[in-house]
C-alpha cells in the first residue's frame, strides 16, 4: 500500500511540473537559449585569448543570438570592430551593451571615442561623456579586499578628458562660415580639461591638450606655463618640446625657441616611431628660427654654442648619443626645463 502511495504521489508531482512547464514553456525555453549563448559566448572569450579573431566573432555572434543581453559580449564585440576599423558596426555593438545596462560606463566612454575620433560626430561624443559625468555607481571599499571608488573617480576624469579632446576636434572642423564659433568651442574644451586636472591631477595628455587649445586661442601666457607643465611632467616626449617652440617663435623669443627645438630634435631622432616628414618640419622651423635669431641684434651679446646643454657637451657616436649615468641625468634635468617659463611667470604676475 505504501508503496502505491509513494507512486502515486511521484506521478502527482510529475504532472504538477509538467503542467507547471506547460505554462511557463517559453521562459524555460529562454534559459535554454540563454545557457547554450552563454556557453558560446565562454568560446569566443577563449578565441579571443588565443586571437583568433574569426572565431572569436563567430561565437560572440552564435551566442548573442541566443542570449542578446550579455552586454560585456556586446562590448567586446564592438572593441574588435572599433580595432578592424569597422566603427559603424561597432557603434551598433556598443548601443546594444548600454542598451542592456545603461549604466555601462566603458561602453559609453569607448562609443563616445568613436564617435568623435572617427566619425567626427562630435556633438553625440559629448553628450556619451557628459552622460558618464552623471552615472551614480554604487561605491564599494572592503579593506584589504575590494574597492572601485578610485576607478570610478577616474572613469569620470577620463569622461571630462575625452569631451576635451571632441570640443578641441570639432573646433578644428568648423566649416568656413562658422569658424566665428572656434574660440567658445576651444573654450569649452579648456573647461573640459580643467575639470578632469581636479580628478586626474598629474597628467601629461591634460596640460598638452589645453596647452594647444590656449594656444590656438591666442592666449599664449596660459598656453606657455600648460606646455611647460606638460615638460616638466613628461620631458622625453618631443611633441611638447616643439609646441612650446613654435609659441616662443610666435612671441619673437628666438633663442628659447631654439633652445626647444634642439631638444625636440634629438628626441625626434630617436624616436622609432617618428615620421621623416615631422623630422624636416622640426629641423626646417629651426633653420629659420635661427636664422632670425643671427640677424637680431642681441645675437651677438650671447652667441649659442650648438654643443653645449647648460655647460654640459654631448658626444655622437654613429649618429647616437653616448651619455653615462652623470650626462644622462644632466641631460634629463636639462630637457625638464621650460625655456620661456621665466617670461611666463612674468605675464602671469601682470
Amino acid at each position: 500500500m505504501k508503496f502505491v502511495i509513494r507512486k502515486l504521489f511521484a506521478l502527482i508531482l510529475i504532472l504538477i511540473a509538467g503542467y507547471f512547464c506547460y505554462l511557463h514553456k517559453n521562459w524555460f525555453v529562454e534559459q535554454y537559449h540563454h545557457a547554450k549563448g552563454m556557453y558560446y559566448i565562454y568560446k569566443g572569450d577563449r578565441a579571443y585569448s588565443a586571437d583568433n579573431m574569426g572565431k572569436t566573432l563567430e561565437y560572440y555572434l552564435a551566442g548573442l543570438k541566443l542570449y542578446p543581453k550579455h552586454y560585456e559580449a556586446w562590448f567586446n564585440l564592438g572593441n574588435i570592430y572599433a580595432v578592424y576599423e569597422d566603427y559603424y558596426s561597432a557603434v551598433d555593438a556598443y548601443e546594444h551593451a548600454i542598451e542592456a545596462n545603461p549604466k555601462f560606463v566603458m561602453a559609453k566612454m569607448n562609443l563616445g571615442i568613436v564617435y568623435s575620433e572617427d566619425l567626427g560626430f562630435f556633438d553625440d561624443a559629448i553628450k556619451q561623456f557628459d552622460e558618464i559625468t552623471q552615472i551614480n555607481l554604487l561605491k564599494l571599499w572592503i579593506p584589504f579586499v575590494y574597492s572601485n571608488v578610485k576607478s570610478i573617480k577616474g572613469n569620470r576624469g577620463l569622461a571630462y578628458y575625452n569631451k576635451g579632446v571632441a570640443w578641441k576636434r570639432k573646433a578644428m572642423y568648423l566649416p568656413k562660415e562658422k569658424q566665428y564659433l572656434m574660440n567658445e568651442y576651444l573654450g569649452n574644451a579648456i573647461e573640459a580639461y580643467t575639470k578632469s586636472l581636479k580628478i586626474l591631477k598629474e597628467n601629461y595628455d591634460l596640460y598638452y591638450n589645453r596647452a594647444i587649445a590656449h594656444h590656438l586661442r591666442g592666449e599664449y601666457k596660459e598656453a606657455g606655463l600648460d606646455y611647460c607643465k606638460a615638460i616638466k611632467l613628461s620631458p622625453m616626449k618631443y611633441e611638447g618640446h616643439y609646441n612650446l617652440a613654435v609659441l616662443l617663435r610666435q612671441l619673437d623669443k628666438n633663442r628659447e625657441s631654439i633652445s626647444e627645438l634642439q631638444k625636440a630634435a634629438l628626441l625626434i631622432s630617436e624616436s622609432p616611431n617618428s615620421s621623416t616628414i615631422e623630422s624636416a618640419y622640426i629641423f626646417n622651423l629651426l633653420n629659420e628660427v635661427t636664422r632670425r635669431l643671427i640677424t637680431s641684434d642681441d645675437y651677438y651679446t650671447q652667441k649659442l654654442t650648438d654643443s653645449m646643454i647648460d655647460g654640459v657637451s654631448y658626444t655622437y657616436v654613429n649618429g647616437k648619443i653616448v651619455a653615462d649615468d652623470d650626462f644622462d641625468k644632466a641631460i634629463f634635468k636639462n630637457f625638464q626645463t621650460c625655456s620661456g617659463i621665466t617670461y611666463f611667470k612674468s605675464k602671469q604676475e601682470e
